[in-house]
């Protein structure tokens, strides 16, 4: 019998008004997938485009260039000032001279700052660039220190008025990291400090402001070109925060891979609702085929059933998502970099839609296929041991949906191949589990029977017809193992910070130290701690210009990797082999080498760079070239917190260039308290960052990385619960059966319940134990294979995480028996 499309429709409708709730699980594990991978995505666009529609107001300009340790010269500036108005801004870390000190980001300005958006002051809003001798210096710096507007704060050699406490810095976000509260002065005040001298490390800007409807990515590549040895780092408005917007979009990258694996969880709730759904449309179905209807139409009536509880319950998915970045940005407060305000992405709600649409295919076809194939007089049985095999044509739709899953989250990733590694490790995740459960089931099935009746009972449950083993194992395992690593990792990392780091790292970092006043700074240090360590170096910034015989400036695209050829980078020279390296290729030079500039080059940099010992270096130092041939290429071990350098020249090769000296000193508490405040108003130019501030900074970046990972997967524990209920609802008929037959025969409630309780313990048990291995497999990887850290989780942590994991089943699992238990027996035996 064939029907109409319109007829197939009629059918399913009327059907599935009178039996919706049947497909709730379905519906349930949809929504939640979608709505979590539409937050993600719509969150990661908002910001991404909040940054570049404010791209002119975090750059400053149209234009931005930044040099490092010098200003521009005259034909420099005559070539920006030819394509618009230019403002200039110099940076520098300096320390703050109150009561007491603290580092701060000293900013001079001119008079045309900011070109876009306001500097304003708290209480008085809207402020001018502050006059000659007076200073506006952020809340926090106001608060450390106890200075208020009308007092004094020293920097350098230059004492200031205060003249207003910062309530917003327009450009404080293309400004980047920094390791201290701001302080604006004028740029006619920078002088008096006496803090810019030969060798200091700062940084001029200079933001152009261009005329309207003026290209602003082609100017930049024309001055670009007009100064190709500079050393210029050249942003225009499209990308005002570079920094800011790859990490976004590689947070938000990382967090879609880790919903689309709990969407995965959630198609296994999917196939189980369906499953589920299709059993108890046993009868109807079995109607339809008595009268006519062929495999066919009842395949089209039940998918379309299918399809419109699956769209509806994307769309529902898709609407929450798209506005839960309003509350993630109320919720998140000043951690996001912009609040992202409220706007459609369509792109990434699309994504999610079809992400959605085809999971609800690749799981749901199954079950579907199976049930069209059942004879009509099987389908009037009660209990139907259906066939597990599909036909090919469905198996086809099932696995070209899986292939177009993965084609996407490669396809529209920012780093296809880590998107590709990351599906390849899921999907052979999910095979490692089925095969576990698979052995679990043979296993059970050939362990010796229990003479107790509820034990023996408990066993076979867990390989009977019917039985949900593998999809419990598989669902709850993925979610449990994920959560474990997350743990194994997030307190790997803490522990590291907490415990290795104060045993390696030294006390203070110092910048700018004069190099006619090392001695005098060494001498201050042992006086304060005899025991003091100093181990102090050269410090120098410059931009590579050519690596390999390739000149930068002419390179269509950058390397895959190669951050080094971005902007300026720390330069030191060296007569021995930094602390902490190791040469394994080439050879070091002699102490008192006097030859041509020589390189040695930290050895994952070079790889990344395709270069090798022979090849030549080109770096810019202040305008000037300075072509050396590679040596050596070195490992590095960065996290022993010692002074090292991606690029290491011969002594002799920059002596001669205007440079300071960067020290790390490791002296006792007390020593510390003393120094702080000994060495500032002695070396005004010198900055001194506390080691124990920046490691701070770093564990709070990473929990809230690591809370906002674990908000992404605990989708996939709500997605496994769901799994978890729906696997309850599909053996439901067969359990009343059998909990109707024990009754008959004696048994108590007490008694069946025991049976089911300790079925789904020894399932809990067994997810528990597996989760275990599996998650702290994968956390040993990351935290030894890629961040080189020790393998150190807390156990209390990994303890709550499996109990709490492992009781949620237990307890979700006699819940739903309950309703079990009271089924009445005559009522039970009528239905089947």
């Amino acid at each position: 019998m064939s029907l109409s499309l319109a007829a197939i429709w009629r059918i399913s409708r009327r059907d599935l008004s009178t039996r919706i709730r049947g497909l709730r699980l379905l519906a349930i594990c949809l929504f939640l997938g979608v709505a979590t991978l539409a937050a993600i995505g719509s969150l990661t666009a908002g910001i991404s485009e909040e940054l570049s529609r404010r791209g002119q107001t975090i750059l400053g300009g149209d234009v931005e260039i930044g040099i490092a340790q010098r200003q521009a010269n005259a034909a420099e500036l005559a070539s920006m000032r030819k394509a618009g108005a230019v403002s200039e801004t110099v940076r520098l870390r300096a320390m703050a001279i109150g009561e007491d000190s603290l580092l701060a980001e000293l900013k001079a300005v001119d008079g045309l700052y900011p070109h876009y958006g306001s500097l304003k002051l708290a209480g008085t809003g809207t402020a001018q660039t502050p006059e000659k001798g007076e200073i506006y210096i952020g809340p926090t710096l106001s608060d450390r220190l106890g200075i208020k507007q009308n007092e004094t704060v020293r920097f350098g050699e230059a004492t200031f008025k205060v003249a207003g406490i910062i309530s917003e810095e327009p450009d404080r976000l293309g400004e980047g990291f920094t390791l201290g509260p701001v302080a604006i002065i004028n740029m006619a005040s920078l002088p008096d400090t006496k803090l810019i001298q030969p060798g200091s490390m700062y940084e001029a800007k200079y933001r152009i402001k261009l005329p309207p409807q003026q290209d602003a990515a082609a100017v930049a590549k024309a001055l670009e070109a007009q100064f190709p040895s500079a050393g210029w780092e050249i942003t225009d408005r499209s990308n005002g925060a570079p920094g800011t917007r790859r990490f976004i979009e590689r947070m938000g990258q990382f967090l879609t891979l880790v919903g689309l694996a709990a969407l995965v969880i959630a198609g296994i709730g999917v196939g189980n609702g369906v499953g589920s759904y299709l059993a108890s449309k046993r009868a109807s179905i079995a109607t339809l085929k008595v009268n006519g209807a062929d495999s066919g139409v009842i395949f089209r009536i039940y998918m379309l059933q299918i399809l419109t509880v699956s769209i509806g319950a994307i769309l529902v998915g898709l609407a929450v998502g798209s506005v839960m970045p309003l509350a993630i940005g109320w919720v998140a407060g000043d951690i996001l970099p912009v609040a992202p305000g409220y706007t459609v992405h369509p792109i990434p709600l699309a994504v999610s839609a079809l992400y959605g649409l085809l999971i609800a295919i690749a799981f749901a076809l199954p079950p579907l296929a199976r049930a069209r194939t059942v004879p009509a007089a099987g389908l009037f049985r009660s209990i139907v041991e259906g066939d597990s095999r599909i036909d090919r044509r469905s198996l086809a739709w099932v696995i070209g949906a899986i292939v177009a899953i993965i084609a996407i989250a490669v396809g529209t990733a920012r780093e296809p191949l880590f998107s590709l590694a990351f599906v390849g490790a899921a999907f052979g995740l999910l095979l490692l589990l089925t095969g576990i459960a698979w052995l679990l089931r043979f296993i059970v099935i050939r362990l010796p029977r229990p003479k107790a009746p509820l034990p023996r009972l408990a066993l076979a449950n867990l390989h009977r017809p019917g039985a949900q083993t593998q999809a419990l194992v598989v669902a709850l395992g993925l979610g449990l193992t994920l959560f474990v690593t997350l743990a194994a990792i997030q307190t790997s990392i803490g522990n590291e910070i907490k415990n290795s780091i104060p045993e390696r790292a030294p006390s203070f970092f110092i910048l700018d130290i004069p190099r006619d006043g090392t001695e005098r700074f060494t001498e201050m240090v042992k006086s304060a701690d005899p025991k003091a360590t100093v181990n102090m170096i050269p410090a120098l910034r410059g931009t590579i210009v050519e690596f390999g015989g390739q000149r930068v400036d002419q390179l269509k695209e950058l390397p895959e990797g190669a951050w080094v050829l971005n902007g300026d980078r720390g330069l030191t020279y060296s007569a021995e082999l930094p602390k902490g390296s190791e040469v394994v290729a080439g050879e070091w030079w002699p102490a008192d080498y006097k030859g041509p500039p020589l390189i040695s080059l930290e050895a994952e940099v070079a790889a990344t760079l395709g270069l090798k010992v022979g090849d030549s270096m080109t770096v810019s130092l202040l305008g000037v070239e300075v072509p050396a041939k590679i040596a050596s290429l070195r490992t590095v071990k960065w996290d022993n917190f010692g002074l090292n350098y991606v690029i290491v020249f011969s002594p002799g090769s920059l002596d001669a260039a205007p440079h300071n000296m960067v020290a790390t000193l490791t002296v006792s508490k007390p020593a510390e308290a003393v120094l702080a405040k000994a060495l500032p108003p002695v070396f005004p130019s010198a900055s001194l960052i506390e080691v124990g501030e920046v490691t701070a900074q770093i564990t709070t970046l990473l929990s809230q990385m690591a809370q906002a990972i674990a908000a992404a997967a605990s989708i996939a524990i709500l997605a496994g619960i769901a799994v978890l209920v729906g696997a309850i609802a599909a053996a439901r008929q067969s359990r009343i059966y059998d909990s109707v037959i024990m009754k008959m025969l004696g048994s108590s409630r007490g008694q069946i319940l025991g049976a089911q309780a300790l079925e789904y313990g020894i399932l809990a048990l067994v997810l528990g134990l597996l989760s275990l291995g599996l998650g702290m497999a994968a956390g040993w990887y990351v935290i030894v294979q890629i961040f080189d850290f020790s393998f150190s989780p807390d156990p209390v942590i990994l303890a709550i995480t499996l109990i709490g994991g492992a009781g949620i089943t237990f307890i979700l699992g006699i819940v739903g028996s309950l309703p079990i238990l009271a089924a009445r027996p005559a009522e039970a035996l009528r239905s089947l």
